[in-house]
């Protein structure tokens, strides 16, 4: 997309958060979902198309032109993203980075449109941070593969109309014998768990998802090679790592924009809090994490569009940018004073919602445990 069309799109969608998304927010908290009209104005601004190829429909987005977008959307409630983000992310990128044209051709254009959601299910009950270890099971019969198992915290489970599904096809350990599947989620045999109730983040939809001798064929394995699964699926989790550094670097705007005009309106001793040096310190320690998660989001966005980046570099951005927006917001909460603990001011919201960042696409535990073991090969 060339420069001066980019800008437009997204000087537009700043103007539909500002306008539309942002005088929204309490609704979707108290309903716990977004209502659908907004998710059909998503559709009609393209928004379900930005990492898909134009040749399939989409906007066809640079990582830098859609973490871009993605920091302005994310100056609303980080919900409104959910919903879209993890379509043209991690549960339409399997297919995207390894998916055979067959397969493209079949969801890419359906994601585009938003006439096809989708979902990334990886987790499962005893298998978070330690993904290889996931037991669901997917037996070969013939043509297709019977899948069991059971996936846990998935987001738009209830909602969608696809899973890019992980399921191990060899009894091995490890890594080796899991596969990726396009599961449609109407297919016989799944159901839906209860929804979760959780810390933050209302209105996006997570449940777990039941699998019980449902049949897939064979040709739904992304790529058609089976065995694949595991590196495909952190192929997609790195790209998710920066997606997520542009989340936190929107809701760091917007936790910075209520502090300020808190700190500037707020008398105590017969001035405004924002003229107190302890205050001052708070707001400058929030613009040093945004400005610096900032730059390190430019460069691995370009690093990634020309090709260069590494895990390790993922890891390093996502780490940094869910722990400083964690930082932002507790000082948010903080520079509000007891306001900031009450639902009446939105940094209390920001402040739960924030939280779930250190733990989805690696816990922050798991993005040093990649960060060291890389400094320690390149020592080698």
């Amino acid at each position: 997309m060339d420069a001066e069309t980019f800008g437009l799109l997204k000087d537009q969608l700043a103007r539909y958060v500002d306008e539309r998304l942002i005088p929204a927010e309490d609704a979707v908290e108290e309903g716990d979902d977004i209502p659908a009209d907004i998710v059909a104005e998503f559709k009609a601004m393209g928004l379900f198309g930005l990492s898909i190829p134009e040749s399939h429909g989409g906007l066809g987005l640079t990582m830098a032109e859609e973490a871009a977008l993605v920091r302005t959307l994310c100056r609303a409630s980080i919900t409104f993203r959910s919903l879209i983000g993890t379509t043209v992310g991690i549960g339409s990128q399997g297919i995207m980075i390894d998916g055979t044209a067959a397969q493209k051709a079949e969801w890419l254009p359906r994601f585009a449109t938003g006439e096809a959601i989708a979902s990334f299910a990886l987790t499962e009950p005893g298998a978070g941070s330690d993904a290889a270890s996931l037991r669901c099971s997917a037996v070969l019969e013939g043509t297709h593969y019977r899948i069991n198992g059971t996936k846990r915290y998935i987001t738009n489970a209830p909602r969608a109309t696809v899973f890019t599904l992980m399921a191990r096809t060899e009894a091995v350990k490890g890594a080796a014998g899991i596969s990726a599947f396009i599961v449609p989620a109407d297919s016989p045999g799944i159901s839906l768990g209860k929804p979760d109730r959780k810390m933050g983040q209302r209105g996006a939809k997570t449940c777990d998802v039941i699998l019980e001798d449902v049949l897939v064929p064979a040709a739904n394995i992304i790529g058609g090679v089976p065995g694949q699964g595991f590196r495909t699926a952190m192929k997609v989790l790195d790209r998710g790592r920066i997606h997520i550094a542009a989340v936190a670097l929107g809701m760091a705007d917007r936790l910075i924009e209520m502090s300020l005009a808190y700190a500037m309106e707020r008398q105590q001793f017969g001035q405004r809090i924002g003229d107190f040096q302890l205050v001052q310190g708070m707001l400058a320690d929030m613009e040093v994490d945004r400005l610096t998660t900032e730059a390190l989001l430019e460069r691995t966005a370009a690093r990634f569009d020309a090709g260069l980046v590494t895990a390790r570099e993922c890891s390093v951005l996502k780490l940094h940018a869910s722990e400083a927006v964690g930082r932002i917001a507790d000082r948010a909460v903080q520079v509000h004073g007891g306001a900031g603990y009450m639902a009446e001011y939105k940094v209390e919201r920001f402040y739960r919602d924030v939280r779930l960042l250190r733990i989805y696409e690696g816990t922050s535990q798991i993005q040093q445990t990649i960060i060291a073991k890389a400094m320690m090969r390149e020592r080698n």
